[in-house]
């Protein structure tokens, strides 16, 4: 819906047509747990019952929320599980869930995030709902080893005006494997990285005069772009951009969709998440499967800089079909610099750690 988050908009965003993804998200990661002889305790109805009930698993309700549960909830269903002394809690949610186990939890116990939210910077989602799965697996199966981990948020009202305010609000423990856990988002600002980032837009400057309609992600890469050609861009939204004209700006999924639809040809700018990799499924949601199909995968251009890029091993998309993360998957070239591209591993994030190694 282009909201920014949810965090106290949820009602907002359903009215406007929006389809909460938690559910399937952690069902897809209970799947992974079949066999698996644990017990789990729940908070009744959508906030876990439901999905353990449709996965099988033997679980336990241990506390009831109203029918339409708040933050709080989440935070009494955290303080109850402490008190019965559970191993390790799950949640399926972005960073304000996070915030809100982890303020309970504390080290009493590790988290494991499945990641279904805008935002999610902290450290302790792993990069996808089936690696989620993974995770509590290796942790109640091998004792895969605990690291401690930041928690971090946004101000969304910040966020929403365009300005992204990131604090840390905590510590946490979390299992942890390589490649199945994501790092924390990275900020790189340098004098070399403005530079890059200014030869990247004239490139950009010079492709996009075919008359296509451009959707260009968040991000200060994709920023520069719109800079360059004198056009209006939101920094932490999604815009279209077409003949050097902003023709939508701050667009939802169905904005976006509209304007596929109206011009016809349509390509997608993004740039990736800092050390986290993320190219789709973090921070611009409205760049949908639906949208990707529509605009066609092969109309994704990837944008970074060369430090971006060492410093981000792996590339990963999760936008929530799996069929389409395969399609996007592979060799893909990422434009650098001017008339300059690496090819670089994109990789369905459903897919990361079936490699025993951990590596790709």
């Amino acid at each position: 819906m282009g909201l920014k988050g949810t965090d106290g908009l949820a009602a907002e965003a359903v009215a406007r047509g929006a389809v909460p993804v938690s559910p399937r998200r952690a069902e897809i990661a209970l799947a992974e747990l079949s066999g698996v002889d644990a017990l789990f305790l729940t908070a009744g109805g959508d906030m876990g019952e439901s999905a353990l009930r449709k996965s099988g698993q033997r679980y336990q309700v241990v506390y009831r929320p109203p029918q339409e549960p708040t933050a709080e909830d989440t935070q009494k269903a955290s303080s109850t599980f402490i008190e019965e002394g559970v191993d390790l809690i799950v949640f399926c949610g972005g960073d304000g869930t996070a915030r809100d186990v982890s303020e309970v939890a504390g080290l009493q116990a590790p988290i494991i995030g499945i990641p279904a939210g805008v935002k999610m910077q902290s450290g302790v989602f792993a990069v996808s709902p089936k690696a989620a799965g993974e995770l509590v697996r290796g942790y109640l199966e091998e004792g895969l080893l605990i690291r401690e981990t930041e928690i971090v948020d946004v101000d969304e009202e910040k966020y929403r005006a365009g300005t992204l305010d990131t604090k840390i609000y905590g510590i946490a423990a979390t299992p942890y494997k390589p490649a199945l856990v994501q790092e924390r988002k990275q900020i790189y600002s340098s004098r070399n990285e403005e530079e890059f980032k200014e030869e990247i837009a004239v490139f950009a400057s010079e492709f996009m005069r075919d008359g296509s309609a451009y959707i260009l992600g968040a991000g200060t890469t994709t920023a520069k772009i719109a800079e360059l050609l004198g056009a209006e861009k939101t920094l932490l939204g999604v815009d279209v951009i077409q003949n050097g004209r902003t023709i939508c700006r701050d667009a939802s999924e169905r904005d976006l969709l509209r304007v596929i639809d109206d011009e016809g040809r349509a390509k997608i700018i993004v740039s990736p998440i800092g050390a986290q990799g993320f190219v789709l499924g973090r921070g611009s949601q409205q760049i949908s499967p639906e949208v990707l199909r529509r605009a066609g995968p092969e109309n994704l251009i990837i944008v970074a800089t060369p430090h971006k890029l060492k410093e981000t091993p792996h590339l990963l998309v999760d936008t929530g079909d799996q069929k389409l993360d395969e399609t996007i998957s592979g060799r893909r070239q990422v434009i650098c610099g001017y008339r300059i591209a690496q090819l670089k591993d994109v990789e369905a994030s459903s897919r990361v750690g079936m490699d025993q190694s951990g590596s790709f």
